[in-house]
């Protein structure tokens, strides 16, 4: 599952793989688990999850990293340490790649996401149930690319994140309206999309 952004720079000084953690016990028991008071020590990968990032590996198509950069939640932990194991890299935190939080949805059923996703198209500020904005989350999420861009040179970043962080981020690098960021084809668990040079 690879998909290759046009750049909005007019040059990029590194290649980032952006990947979404493998299948986890979350998605295994269809909860929203947004907050890092419940994500970062719990919900980690499941079965299915160890295994999609073992056949990654194993049939690895993309340049080879040299850097692991993760949110700090266990799923995406779990995830880096499989990544940067098999090139040989110590992977690194960056909370700004962290699950968008969905406020009072926290804890309740998956079946909740349109209603949340139905809200944005409508307005990418919006707050309601005391989600996070869509807005919010592309400013973190870009402010990681800008700040790899300015820091670093001839790089392959793997940044390691969550379903709607990384496709509001497509969605923004895309020059699209961040309400539109439903419109991206869905990133499946452990699947990689690379931008940049």
């Amino acid at each position: 599952m690879s998909n290759t952004l046009q750049s909005p720079y007019d040059h990029w000084r590194n290649r980032y793989l952006l990947m979404r953690h493998g299948h986890s016990q979350a998605n295994q028991q269809g909860v929203i688990v947004s907050s890092p008071e419940r994500g970062v020590a719990d919900f980690g990968l499941s079965a299915l999850g160890e295994q999609q990032l073992a056949q990654r590996v194993a049939d690895w198509q993309w340049p080879t990293p040299t850097r692991v950069v993760h949110s700090d939640f266990l799923r995406t932990s779990q995830t880096a340490a499989h990544i940067a194991a098999a090139f040989g890299l110590t992977p690194s935190v960056e909370t700004r790649l962290r699950e968008r939080y969905f406020g009072e949805l926290e804890g309740q059923g998956d079946d909740r996401y349109p209603s949340i996703w139905a809200l944005d198209a409508q307005n990418a500020e919006h707050q309601h149930h005391q989600v996070e904005a869509v807005s919010a989350v592309a400013e973190r999420m870009c402010a990681v690319i800008d700040a790899w861009e300015q820091q670093a040179s001839g790089e392959i970043i793997v940044l390691v994140s969550h379903g709607d962080p990384l496709q509001i981020l497509l969605t923004a690098l895309a020059g699209k309206p961040l309400s539109q960021h439903r419109e991206q084809s869905a990133l499946i668990p452990a699947s990689i999309t690379q931008i940049g040079g």
